[in-house]
């Protein structure tokens, strides 16, 4: 609850410091903003960053491939153990129905 309210106290405080820039503010703003980020030192860091995170990707999806298949196999054992099919809950509504009858 805390971290909400801190987050809606923030967003205001955004918003009314915004307001009270102006346009022109936020025009230079970004104007800055779009200098650093096409800096090229900037974008060699981004580059190495992204291709570490290509290369984690690649060395995890076989992990996760397989946690996830074991995953979908445990819910599935699961629901079928819970759930019976209909064939066998019919069979097993006349067994009942006959031993009733008797």
């Amino acid at each position: 609850m805390r971290g909400k309210l801190l987050l809606v106290v923030g967003l205001a405080a955004g918003y009314v410091l915004g307001a009270k820039a102006g346009r022109g503010r936020y025009d230079a703003i970004k104007r800055v903003t779009g200098k650093f980020w096409g800096d090229p030192r900037v974008q060699r860091q981004v580059q190495n960053v992204e291709g570490r995170a290509k290369e984690f990707a690649k060395d995890k999806a076989p992990e996760v491939v397989d946690f996830l298949s074991d995953g979908a196999k445990k819910i599935v054992s699961k629901v079928s153990r819970s759930k019976s099919t209909p064939a066998t809950r019919s069979a097993t509504a006349a067994e009942s129905a006959s031993a009733s009858d008797k």
